[in-house]
């Protein structure tokens, strides 16, 4: 089996576990309001991703490259077992900070990526709703140049997998902030500013363990006290549908492939951001912003249907 995938496995009935104690205490001590039945529909996706996908599609459209870099290796991994993990650790932290920034800019990415933020809340169910076309998407690209200079495909993909289920924690907005923790981890505070439908919040946070690429690259918004945050997307779903969850954005994106009428649309449509629109009319991040900052009043009447991107 995929590394990813076996150490996401063995994990897997522990995390549920988890996720259903946490759904108990916010519904029947906390009188919280929690929906049970998208909780139930981010178990169908993890259940299908993680026990039948996997065990078909392995690598995916990825697998000929991870294939040519690991018999292509250029050997320049170093000799000493401590320093080869902490180069393997940042260079896995490094690809996973921009193969989760691009699958937030890049349309064609986005379309499995939206299925991780389409919950309307924020709760340890939410972290293993993936969605079931990541082997489509190519999103293992990304981690192609670490095998390339000698790294194990085994190596780099169990990082992963320690990675992601490091992860798991983050989605819950009931986890105060860290204290100093926060200016080097990725913490519960950080990802809800990732998961937040604010338009200040948009397009931030990308980080998995670590939260220093995002200081580095500019991309670090800090959670404010006075800005509560929303979950959901641009156009929130309200489906708990699986069928309807793992492939709304895909029938979205077929539907303006369809429409596009020049190559130029084409590439924008798969390779754009989210939002993009030929006439100008976009309902992008920039775009929102800058409409909110000429009309202040149109962006309080956006806010409501606006999330992360």
């Amino acid at each position: 089996m995929h590394p990813l995938g076996t150490i996401l496995s063995y994990a897997f009935p522990v995390v549920v576990g988890i996720a259903a104690l946490e759904a108990a205490v916010l519904t029947f001590i906390m009188k919280r309001r929690y929906n049970w039945k998208a909780s139930l529909a981010s178990l169908a996706d993890a259940v299908t991703r993680q026990y039948i996908l996997r065990s078909v599609l392995q690598f995916g459209v990825a697998a000929p490259a991870i294939y040519w870099a690991a018999t292509h290796t250029i050997d320049a991994v170093p000799l000493n077992p401590w320093l080869a993990f902490l180069v393997l650790f940042l260079g896995q932290e490094f690809a996973y900070y921009w193969f989760h920034r691009c699958s937030h800019r890049v349309r064609w990415l986005w379309a499995t990526h939206a299925v991780h933020h389409s919950p309307n809340e924020l709760n340890f169910s939410a972290a293993y709703r993936i969605g079931v076309t990541g082997w489509l998407s190519g999103g293992q690209l990304f981690y192609v140049p670490l095998i390339w200079l000698g790294f194990s495909p085994q190596a780099v993909f169990a990082t992963l997998g320690l990675n992601l289920l490091y992860q798991f924690w983050l989605h819950t907005d009931w986890i105060p902030k860290l204290g100093p923790l926060e200016y080097v981890l990725n913490t519960p505070s950080h990802h809800r500013v990732h998961h937040a439908a604010n338009l200040d919040y948009l397009d931030a946070n990308y980080g998995g363990i670590l939260i220093i690429f995002d200081r580095l690259f500019g991309t670090l918004t800090p959670e404010r006290d006075d800005l509560p945050c929303r979950y959901g997307l641009v156009e929130p779903l309200t489906s708990n549908n699986p069928l309807v969850i793992d492939f709304h954005e895909w029938v979205s994106l077929l539907r303006d492939l369809w429409r596009a009428r020049s190559v130029r649309e084409y590439l924008g449509y798969l390779f754009g951001p989210p939002g993009w629109r030929p006439n100008g009319e976009s309902l992008t991040t920039e775009a929102l912003r800058r409409a909110a900052a000429a009309k202040p009043e149109a962006a309080q009447e956006w806010a409501p249907a606006v999330a992360a991107e």
